[in-house]
């Protein structure tokens, strides 16, 4: 299937950039999010590269036969309605329990334009002490991939600057729904 996976998005010209780096458990930063075709090209590049990932999805979705295909995917059902326990704790608690766990996340939370990315994606990754990866797609450059770790995540604003210098120069399906600067509170 890698080589498939491959052989299809270079087909359509695509090229694949970086390689996942050696680690077992991490928060993945999926953007731009504007398109449901950054699902396919997406899906295409981790079968591509071999790399184990997963979501989180309502779990509403989860019903059958949709919820079957969902998990073999590598989506999670988790409960957003639930008052007791918040999604962040729910994610930190997989992480607990599994030795390798690659969650990526759409901070976006929408294909719509949004003002500011959701900062869910950071607290699971400071309250689990993994990595954030930063994965991209670019489709001015047709270029999907890995542009590589969040060095420094002591504080959310840290981390969102970081985060914010990564992304400048990626070029989403439709653009005017992926707004530079969303990455930090204007307030």
């Amino acid at each position: 299937m890698t080589g498939l996976s491959e052989k299809i998005l270079k087909i359509f010209g695509w090229k694949l950039i970086g390689d996942f780096p050696n680690i077992n458990k991490s928060v993945v930063t999926l953007a731009p999010h504007t398109s449901n075709w950054d699902f396919i090209i997406g899906r295409l590049y981790l079968n591509a590269r071999s790399i184990n990932n997963n979501t989180l999805m309502k779990k509403e979705m989860f019903f059958f036969p949709l919820g079957i295909i969902l998990r073999v995917l590598g989506a999670i059902p988790v409960d957003r309605k639930n008052k007791k326990i918040s999604v962040v704790s729910q994610a930190v608690s997989i992480f607990k329990e599994k030795d390798e766990f690659n969650l990526f996340i759409a901070p976006e939370g929408s294909r719509n334009k949004v003002t500011q990315w959701k900062k869910g994606f950071f607290y699971i990754a400071q309250e689990a002490k993994v990595p954030i990866v930063i994965s991209f797609i670019d489709y001015k450059k047709k270029e999907v991939g890995i542009m590589g770790v969040v060095e420094d995540s002591t504080t959310i604003e840290k981390a969102m600057i970081e985060v914010n210098n990564i992304y400048k120069d990626i070029n989403a399906k439709f653009p005017d729904n992926f707004a530079l600067d969303i990455f930090l509170d204007k307030n």
